[in-house]
């Protein structure tokens, strides 16, 4: 489900003086990267296409980068970002069933925003609270010793 692009012109004006100030540079690419996504939050390929022209490189090379690093995002984060440990504590006691109900109950999948802007999903490795495992993080908090049952009661808290 695509959120619809709303980057203000305040953003873009950062975004070509960002742009603006690393031209020329010899692997300026990732740190503007870096810096639009500082200004937006995340990288929509209408941001992709303003750093593919003002560092005239192609628009598959910027792709590329985005979707190689995981530390840049194609997709935005929502106000109460949801990480679902899968490492191998939380697998074993059940976090992909966890996983699977937050899906159905949020209408979205991993690495989505639900369409009001409220919550992200994202599938997380080890976040080092085995001992509560099963676990998930909903932006600082951590909710420990869950079952698929109580994913729901978890959610309203946030609404």
């Amino acid at each position: 489900m695509a959120i619809p692009f709303k980057g203000t012109k305040e953003q873009e004006e950062q975004l070509k003086a960002v742009i603006e100030s690393h031209k020329g540079e010899k692997g300026a690419t990732i740190p503007v990267l870096h810096e639009a996504q500082e200004i937006y939050g995340y990288l929509p390929i209408e941001v992709q296409e303003m750093i593919s022209e003002g560092l005239d490189v192609p628009l598959a090379e910027i792709y590329g980068i985005v979707t190689f690093y995981t530390q840049f995002s194609l997709n935005p984060k929502g106000v109460y970002p949801i990480g679902v440990c899968l490492g191998t504590a939380c697998y074993v006691k059940g976090s992909g069933e966890i996983l699977d109900k937050m899906k159905e109950i949020l209408g979205i999948d991993v690495g989505e925003c639900t369409a009001d802007g409220k919550f992200s999903l994202d599938a997380t490795r080890c976040i080092g609270a085995c001992g509560l495992a099963p676990v998930i993080t909903i932006g600082d908090d951590v909710h420990g010793r869950l079952t698929a049952d109580q994913v729901e009661d978890i959610l309203k808290q946030y609404q």
